[in-house]
C-alpha cells in the first residue's frame, strides 16, 4: 500500500470579515439599544478532504479566493483550522510567503540559523549546510548584511535555498516563484526536479497552469472552498480553462 504523506479530512476554515461602520451608526445603536452586526463570518474551505502519498507532486489549482493557499497554510502549520484534521509524516518545509520566518533586523547569516531551526534544523545540521546554502542563493556579498536592506528577490534566494536544504520530506510552494528573475526561476525548478527524483513529496500553488503540467502528475481542483476534481493535472487544468 502507497504511505500517506499528508492526510486532511474534513477541514472547514472560517474567517471573520468586519465591517466598517461610521460613528453615526454605532451611537445610534448604543443609544437605541440595538446591536448592529459589525462583523460576517466568510467559509474559506468547506469539508474538503484528501490524502497526498509519499513522492507525488500535486498540484493545488484554482482561480483567485477557491482556498487554495489557506489549504497550503493548513497544511504547513502557519494556520490552524475552524475544525476538522489535518496530519503529515516528516519534515516540511514550505516557501508560503516571501520573508516569512525572517526577521528584518538580522543580517543573511543570522537568519539563516533562524529559519533553519524553524524549519527543525539543528545547530549542526545548519553549520554542514551553510555554505551550500549560501553558494545556492548566490548572495554571497549581501549575507552579512540585515535583510531589511534586501529587495524580494534577494528574500526569496535566501528563503528557498534554506528550504531545500533542511532535507524535507514534504516541500510546499506558494506562487512564490514569481518573484525572482528568470534564471533563479529556472533554478528552483531544477532543484525541485531534484527533489522529486530523490522521492520527496511537493504541493505547489500556481497561476502557471502549463508549469504545473511540467511538474505535476496530480491535481487538486478548488472551487468556493470545495473540491471539485482530484485526479490527473491536465484534467484540472482543462476543467479551469472551460
Amino acid at each position: 500500500m502507497k504511505e500517506i504523506a499528508i492526510h486532511v479530512e474534513d477541514i472547514v476554515q472560517e474567517f471573520t470579515l468586519r465591517r466598517t461602520h461610521t460613528l453615526k451608526d454605532m451611537l445610534v445603536w448604543v443609544l437605541t439599544g440595538r446591536r448592529g452586526q459589525m462583523s460576517d463570518q466568510f467559509q474559506a474551505l468547506k469539508g474538503v478532504s484528501f490524502d497526498i502519498y509519499k513522492g507525488e507532486s500535486v498540484a493545488l489549482l484554482g482561480f483567485n479566493g477557491s482556498g487554495k493557499s489557506t489549504m497550503l497554510k493548513l497544511i504547513s502549520g502557519v494556520m490552524r483550522q475552524t475544525s476538522g484534521f489535518v496530519g503529515y509524516r516528516g519534515r516540511v518545509a514550505g516557501l508560503i510567503e516571501v520573508g516569512a520566518g525572517f526577521h528584518p533586523d538580522l543580517t543573511g547569516r543570522e537568519n539563516i540559523y533562524l529559519n533553519g531551526a524553524i524549519l527543525g534544523m539543528s545547530k549542526k545540521e545548519i553549520d554542514a549546510a551553510f555554505d551550500d546554502i549560501v553558494a545556492f542563493s548566490e548572495i554571497e556579498k549581501f549575507i552579512d548584511t540585515e535583510v531589511k536592506f534586501y529587495s524580494s528577490g534577494m528574500f526569496l534566494r535566501l528563503a528557498f535555498s534554506v528550504c531545500v536544504h533542511t532535507d524535507p520530506d514534504i516541500f510546499l510552494v506558494d506562487e512564490i516563484l514569481a518573484v525572482g528573475d528568470e534564471p533563479f526561476q529556472k533554478k528552483c525548478i531544477r532543484k525541485i526536479k531534484e527533489l522529486q527524483q530523490q522521492g520527496k513529496t511537493l504541493v505547489i500553488v500556481s497561476h502557471d497552469l502549463e508549469q504545473m503540467k511540467r511538474l505535476c502528475d496530480r491535481g487538486i481542483l478548488l472551487e468556493s472552498g470545495k473540491v471539485v476534481v482530484d485526479g490527473p493535472v491536465e484534467q484540472c487544468v482543462e476543467r479551469m480553462r472551460s
